[in-house]
């Protein structure tokens, strides 16, 4: 990274208000100006990934529900798209080419309590893979049978009770304890290769294109309608 790019990096953390409009800018709105996201650093990267991460969660989660009430209504062709999507974005790119080669191996070296979570983190990482596998492949038959209903719905549930506390780890946890290892300038340095990285896996905006796809999944479902989330007032 330049000193001129260093320098508006900062300048951008450092105006308030400012700052956080043009941080919030999207990845989509800068390519259009041909202009480099420089706002985003490596681990907010990280967390909006996680971003994508969850939504997929959401449509497994939906999907259990379903196999459990109604088996027939389990769409079939979407949840085979959510698991190649997790494969592609989350498993291959997210957590083999940024976290396991990258970001493990520094973590490791620490001393604090954040060096023992790589190896359960790993451990969950090859567990989602089989669960990954096996999503896959029921989801490549036709429709789903009432024999296959029950252990889908028991693996879909596990996998996102497994999920759901690896990214928050990894968010609060992982991630911090990483920036903190590399210090100001090889994190600078480490979100350029994050970048390049994506670049090659991808060849495009890798981020962008996960995010429109989970967007048609969950319209599927029926996930799409943000307000449909709201939770009703408790009983006065």
């Amino acid at each position: 990274m330049s000193g001129q790019q260093f320098g508006r990096r900062r300048w951008l953390l450092a105006t308030g208000g400012l700052g956080a409009g043009l941080l919030a800018v999207s990845r989509s709105s800068l390519a259009a100006k041909g202009e480099e996201d420089e706002g985003v650093t490596a681990n907010e990267d990280l967390m909006r990934e996680h971003g994508v991460i969850r939504r997929a969660l959401l449509v497994f989660g939906e999907a259990a529900r379903r196999a459990r009430s109604d088996p027939g209504s389990v769409p079939l062709p979407s949840l085979g798209e959510t698991a190649r999507l997790f494969r592609e974005f989350a498993e291959d790119y997210h957590e083999h080419a940024l976290e396991e080669v990258h970001i493990f191996p520094a973590v490791r070296k620490t001393k604090g309590p954040a060096a023992r979570l790589p190896d359960i983190l790993l451990a969950q990482h090859r567990r989602g893979r089989e669960i990954t596998d096996y999503i896959r492949r029921i989801s490549a038959g036709s429709a789903l049978s009432a024999a296959d209903a029950g252990p889908l719905a028991n693996s879909l549930e596990g996998f996102v009770r497994m999920y759901e506390p690896h990214a928050a780890r990894e968010d609060t946890e992982l991630f911090p304890a990483w920036k903190a290892a590399l210090g100001r300038k090889a994190y600078a340095e480490m979100g350029e290769r994050f970048e390049e990285i994506e670049r090659k896996t991808f060849g495009h905006d890798g981020f962008e294109d996960a995010l429109k796809r989970i967007a048609r999944i969950e319209s599927t479902l029926g996930l799409a309608d943000l307000a449909a989330a709201t939770a009703p007032p408790p009983p006065r």
